[in-house]
C-alpha cells in the first residue's frame, strides 16, 4: 500500500560531468550575472578559487576566501559588506559545506542567484536549509531564497580531496538519505533517491580510500552525494541532525566527523521505531544491520568513531543532551533522556551502536 505523500522537487539546475568547471562562465551570463564574486575558504583552495574569479573575466568581483565551518554571523557579514562594496549581483561558492553555507546565508538576506561547485560529498548545495552559528548556538531555518539556482559537480574539482576527508564527508551524506527514509513527510520518490545515493556512497567510498586516483568512484561519490543531498533537501530533518547541530554549534566540533561518529548510534535509536527504513537503508549498505553496518562502514574507512576525540567533554554529554531536548525536532521514537545520554555515550566512547 502507498501513503499519502508530497512531492515538491526542487528547481535546482545540475551540470554533471568531467570538465564542467568550464562551463561557469556561461552559466554567469545565463543567470544575468554582471559582477560575480567567488567565495571559498582560505588557504589552497583560495588559489584554486582565484583561478575561477579570472576564468570570469570582466563578469567577476573578485574572491572572498573567509568561509569557516558552521556559518558563523560574522563572518557572513564581512562577506556582506564586500558584496555590497563591490556590486556583487551573483555569487559563485567553490569547496564544501562551508564556502556553500556561507553563500546561501549571504543570498537569504540578499536574494543574490548562487552557483556552487562542490569539491567535497556534504550535500548541502541541493537543500533550501541553512545553519548559522552565533553566541555558541547554531540555528537553522528553510527559505526558497537559500536553494542555490545551479551545482556545477566537476570530479576534477574533488580530485584534491584527501581519502580521510572523502570518507567523512561522504558518511555526511548518508546521513542525510538516511534520515529521509523515516522522515515524517517522506515519499516513495525520495525513499529510491535516498536508497541509490546510500549505495553509490557505499560502493565508491573504500574505492576512493583505496585508490585516491580514481576517477570512476570519485565521480559515483559525486552522483551520491547529489542524491543524498535533494533528499535532505526534500523532507525534514530527525534526531541525528539535531544532535550533530547541538554538537557543532556549542561546542564547535568538526561538522563531517560529528556526522560520522553520531550516525549508528542516532540510527541504531530510531530503529525499533522505523523497521521499514532500516530494512531499505541495510539493503543499500549491503548489509544485516543497518546501524552496525555504518559502525563497520566507518571502520573500513578509518574515520574516527569517538566523539571525545573530536573535543566533546565528557560533561559536554548532559549539556547536549539537555539542549536536544529543549528544541527538538521531530523524531520516529520519541526523545528520553536517559535513552538519548546512553546514545551519546556510547558515541562519545565510540562503541558500537545499541537500541536501548
Amino acid at each position: 500500500m502507498i501513503e499519502p505523500f508530497v512531492h515538491a522537487p526542487l528547481p535546482v539546475r545540475v551540470i554533471f560531468g568531467a570538465g564542467a568547471v568550464a562551463r561557469l562562465p556561461e552559466e554567469v551570463e545565463r543567470l544575468g550575472g554582471r559582477r560575480a564574486l567567488v567565495l571559498s575558504t582560505p588557504g589552497r583552495a583560495a588559489a584554486r578559487a582565484q583561478e575561477l574569479a579570472l576564468s570570469l573575466r570582466d563578469r567577476s568581483a573578485g574572491l572572498f576566501a573567509g568561509a569557516v565551518m558552521h556559518t558563523p554571523v560574522d563572518v557572513t557579514e564581512q562577506a556582506l559588506a564586500l558584496v555590497r562594496e563591490r556590486g556583487v549581483d551573483t555569487l559563485v561558492a567553490f569547496g564544501g559545506g562551508s564556502t556553500t553555507g556561507l553563500a546561501k546565508a549571504l543570498a537569504l538576506r540578499l536574494d543574490l542567484p548562487q552557483i556552487v561547485l562542490p569539491t567535497t560529498y556534504a550535500g548541502s548545495e541541493m537543500t533550501p536549509i541553512l545553519g548559522e552559528t552565533s553566541g555558541g548556538m547554531k540555528t537553522t531555518r528553510s527559505d526558497p531564497r537559500i536553494l542555490p539556482e545551479t551545482v556545477i559537480y566537476d570530479v576534477e574539482l574533488s580530485l584534491a580531496l584527501p581519502p580521510a576527508v572523502a570518507a567523512v564527508s561522504g558518511m555526511n551524506a548518508i546521513a542525510h538519505a538516511a534520515e529521509a527514509l523515516y522522515a515524517r513527510d517522506r515519499s516513495p520518490v525520495i525513499a529510491l533517491l535516498a536508497e541509490e545515493g546510500v549505495r553509490a556512497l557505499a560502493q565508491a567510498l573504500p574505492g576512493i580510500v583505496a585508490h585516491p586516483e580514481d576517477r570512476d568512484a570519485r565521480a559515483a561519490a559525486l552522483y551520491g552525494a547529489w542524491l543524498c543531498g535533494t533528499c535532505l533537501g526534500s523532507v525534514g530533518m530527525a534526531l541525528h541532525h539535531k544532535l550533530c547541530h547541538v554538537l557543532g554549534g556549542t561546542f564547535g566540533l568538526p561538522h563531517a566527523e560529528t556526522h560520522t561518529a553520531v550516525l549508528p548510534h542516532a540510527i541504531a535509536y530510531n530503529a525499533p521505531a522505523a523497521p521499514e527504513a532500516m530494512a531499505r537503508l541495510a539493503a543499500a549498505l549491503g548489509v544485516a544491520d543497518a546501524a552496525l553496518g555504518l559502525h563497520e562502514l566507518a571502520a573500513r574507512l578509518g574515520a574516527g568513531r569517538g566523539l571525545r576525540d573530536l573535543g566533546l567533554p565528557q560533561a559536554g554529554v548532559a549539556q547536549a543532551v539537555a539542549q536536544t531536548l529543549a528544541n527538538p525536532y521531530w523524531n520516529p521514537r520519541p526523545l528520553a533522556a536517559e535513552a538519548l545520554t546512553g546514545l551519546l555515550e556510547r558515541a562519545w566512547r565510540g562503541d558500537p551502536p545499541a537500541s536501548d
